[in-house]
């Protein structure tokens, strides 16, 4: 066989393997593309496990906030998708993109429901629990949640749901469905599911979930008031807090049409913004509070909240001296990584804070530390 005709044969191989690996990429894309949808905004949820009794103004009452990480958060972990800079100048960034096995996600589950009962709550706000993922090991959060507080109202949305994802190569993430749970001890009239508003870039709506916030209206006794408890998880790569702004701007608008009936609003969850540089005399003291040996990072300088950023008659409930949540582009040392406190509350002036407290559990389960607010309808 003369070179001639080997440089022809070797030619036609290299441009079908190209063909085929072409085809492959964009058959990948196109089914990604075709399973992706954006769930309606203003869906009606169901209220399982229905409770009677009904709130009243003037008791002491609490609810909890705990991001729980699908589960994959121990000490140890680190997420693909987190990046830092350490005082030093070393780029340092996470690996995993699912728990790191199944027997870990598991126990970090059950660390989840050992420290939210132990806070016996009237209410619970939890977010990132998967009910069937593939970087949970397909546990059920959802339905182990829902077992462990039998005794409670719950309602569900979804906020993630995804094709199989083949990123990152070295550790896929597969496919997820996971949501917002809300627990109650008190009846719930109803419940929606609000969408976020999100990116329009497409590769970035399918790793940042399908955001939003559910409301629940909550009768209150002998009022025609309602106590609007409200659950929400807010975009965290969001270059700039450009989509952050809009989603901030939907909530103020939704408050506030709530705090103009007389309502009571109670919002909770992880905000992905500083809420606790009114305490301090500039948002560099406050994203400075907590050790550590990172530089804060670019995504939470962009986003500091201040009750000058809510509508008339919102205030922010936070406790300053608790971080909740900590860099997750390294596994966690405590007064290494970067920690600031980004869960809590909104509340309407016609509800008392009586105290927030974050709960320390040196994050053994989850990246985030769960916050405890107790107050009162005026």
């Amino acid at each position: 066989m003369n070179a001639k005709r080997i440089l022809k044969i070797t030619a036609i191989s290299l441009a079908s393997l190209i063909g085929a690996a072409v085809l492959l990429v964009g058959g990948y894309v196109g089914y990604v593309a075709c399973q992706y949808y954006r769930i309606d905004d203003g869906i009606t949820l169901e209220v399982s496990g229905a409770e009677q009794k009904t709130v009243a103004a003037g008791e002491t009452l609490s609810v909890m906030t705990y991001n729980l990480g699908f589960g994959a958060y121990s000490p140890e972990y680190s997420f693909f998708m987190d990046t830092g800079v350490m005082d030093t100048g070393e780029e340092v960034a996470g690996i995993y993109a699912k728990g790191m096995n199944k027997a870990d996600v598991q126990k970090n589950v059950d660390g989840q429901i050992s420290v939210s009962k132990n806070a016996n709550a009237d209410f619970y706000l939890f977010q990132e629990a998967d009910e069937k993922a593939d970087r949970s090991y397909k546990i059920n959060m959802r339905g182990s949640i829902e077992q462990a507080f039998a005794g409670y109202s719950s309602t569900y949305a979804e906020n993630f749901h995804t094709a199989w994802l083949l990123y990152p190569f070295n550790d896929p993430m597969g496919t997820t469905k996971a949501g917002i749970v809300t627990l109650s001890k008190y009846a719930v009239e109803s419940a929606v599911r609000r969408s976020f508003p999100l990116t329009d870039k497409f590769i970035d709506k399918l790793f940042d979930l399908d955001r939003c916030f559910s409301v629940h209206y909550l009768p209150v006794e002998n009022s025609a008031k309602k106590l609007v408890l409200v659950n929400l998880h807010m975009s965290a790569y969001d270059e700039g807090g450009t989509v952050r702004a809009r989603q901030l701007e939907m909530l103020n608008e939704v408050f506030a049409a709530e705090y103009a009936k007389g309502n009571y609003v109670v919002a909770g969850g992880d905000f992905n913004h500083c809420l606790i540089a009114d305490y301090f005399e500039s948002d560099e003291q406050a994203l400075s509070h907590f050790e550590s040996k990172q530089k804060t990072p670019d995504w939470v300088k962009n986003s500091v909240l201040h009750n000058s950023d809510l509508a008339a008659g919102l205030r922010l409930a936070a406790d300053k001296d608790g971080a909740t949540c900590r860099g997750a582009d390294i596994p966690y040392e405590e007064g290494v990584n970067f920690t600031t406190t980004i869960d809590g509350f909104i509340v309407s002036d016609n509800v008392e804070v009586v105290s927030v407290k974050t709960t320390e559990t040196h994050y053994a389960y989850s990246d985030h530390n769960p916050v405890v607010m107790q107050f009162k309808l005026k």
